[in-house]
């Protein structure tokens, strides 16, 4: 079981309900879930394709789903099926494993990193970013890539507002940056 989840459970808890005032630890918000996007140009090829699922794969520890296109449209050279993207919904123990590994391995990893935007948070808890290529994971080796692609990751929690799933993800240990307020 992840060491993140453990000391959520036996520390983080107890901690975020006294800051937040709250009478009863249900009320106290928490991670849901992880969702990772990856989307990418409809005009790859077959093994490019393969070799960033691939990717994904490796670092969420997790088979992604391949998303098709819906429709056509001539503009972009689009026909209906075609792969234009992938994405992956962690839960539980992978949630916490993943998140440890963003946090400790794959964030630092960024050059001129100084903590994730203060502005992704919609409104309802939910706390979104980009990053701008896989190679920042450790699991993945910068030399074999086909492709440099970007994703985007949601931290969901059960906060109904930003400033409590801001506390939270400060305690779990997400380097956020302080807004400009």
């Amino acid at each position: 079981m992840a060491e993140l989840k453990n000391k959520w459970k036996a520390e983080g808890v107890a901690a975020l309900q006294e800051k937040l005032g709250l009478p009863n630890r249900m009320q106290v918000p928490k991670l849901l879930k992880i969702a990772i996007n990856m989307g990418f140009n409809s005009s790859l090829d077959k093994d490019t394709i393969k070799a960033l699922v691939d990717d994904l794969a490796r670092l969420s520890g997790q088979k992604p789903v391949v998303t098709r296109s819906r429709k056509s449209i001539s503009n972009f050279k689009l026909r209906k099926g075609m792969p234009v993207g992938a994405r992956v919904t962690l839960r539980g123990d992978r949630m916490y494993d993943f998140l440890e590994r963003l946090i400790h391995a794959a964030l630092p990893r960024i050059r001129d990193f100084r903590g994730l935007p203060a502005g992704g948070f919609d409104g309802r808890g939910s706390y979104s970013f980009g990053l701008q290529e896989q190679t920042v994971f450790p699991e993945i080796d910068p030399d074999s890539i086909k492709r440099a692609q970007g994703m985007n990751v949601t931290l969901v929690t059960s906060a109904r507002r930003d400033e409590d799933a801001r506390e939270l993800l400060s305690w779990l240990g997400l380097p956020l940056a302080k807004s400009a307020r």
